[in-house]
């Protein structure tokens, strides 16, 4: 089974280009026998259902449906298309005036306040240049439907999904845990038992170090946790990152302060 799933993966890896050649060809004008175009788009079609019937083997096989698409999809694909997903759900929860993550008993603490300006301005930005783009390609339907779109999701969209992931998924703070996030790309669970110290530091430069995080906001951070022990802090594709001091940042630092330092010594 591991040969025929290395053999998808690399005919994947083939087929996406591929895709993207044709398309651009075919928008370009560039005249494709109907055949080659049938036979891409039937290569295609076979190799996802071959990729359905490998997946309802693993599960046939004892994996879970999260396990069995792990075993399909690398590492950094999953990463990729998960934190596309959760900016989509971010932009819904925030119409909706909800928050991701928080239980009964949970203490939640802001951190997108000082981002907002930033993040708005680069939003209206990305308008002005979509509108422009959409006035300039006018002649050309083909290419300027494509543009469109691509403008709307990699630059409205994209840019209020992050601000929307900062807005609903606050720090939460739980009996046993500090539960850390920044946006909808790192999501980090601290054990409250393998924190040492906690200081109110407020900090706008950060020289990247081995071992340290910084979850600035606006460029600083206000909070610093040192651990008695690494945790793993993944990297955005899911490469592993132990980091023993953590920095963040929070709209009320002094609050998160406060009730971390009576959490840590009462854990």
């Amino acid at each position: 089974m591991t040969a025929a799933i290395r053999l998808l993966r690399g005919l994947a890896y083939a087929s996406l280009p591929a895709e993207v050649v044709l398309l651009a060809c075919l928008v370009a004008g560039v005249r494709i026998p109907a055949p080659a175009v049938a036979a891409a788009e039937l290569a295609c079609l076979l190799l996802l259902v071959v990729s359905g019937a490998v997946f309802l083997r693993l599960r046939r096989n004892g994996l879970s449906a999260r396990e069995a698409l792990g075993e399909l999809v690398p590492t950094p694909v999953r990463r990729l298309v998960g934190h596309e997903l959760r900016l989509m759900a971010s932009l819904a929860l925030w119409v909706a005036r909800r928050r991701h993550g928080i239980r009964a008993g949970d203490m939640a603490f802001g951190h997108a306040r000082d981002q907002a300006a930033l993040m708005y301005g680069f939003a209206f930005v990305c308008l002005v240049e979509t509108v422009g783009m959409s006035y300039l390609l006018a002649d050309w339907p083909v290419v300027h439907a494509i543009v469109l779109v691509l403008d709307v999701y990699s630059g409205v969209l994209f840019v209020l999904g992050v601000h929307a992931a900062s807005v609903t998924r606050p720090h939460v703070l739980t009996a046993d845990t500090l539960r850390l996030r920044k946006a909808a790309h790192l999501d980090l669970r601290i054990p409250l038992d393998r924190i040492a110290t906690v200081r109110h530091e407020l900090l706008f430069s950060h020289e990247k170090t081995e071992g340290e995080l910084d979850l600035a906001v606006a460029s600083q951070t206000s909070l610093t946790i040192e651990l008695t022990e690494p945790v793993d802090a993944p990297r955005f594709l899911g490469g592993p990152r132990p980091v023993r001091i953590v920095r963040c940042h929070a709209d009320d630092a002094r609050a998160l302060h406060r009730a971390l330092t009576r959490a840590v010594a009462d854990a």
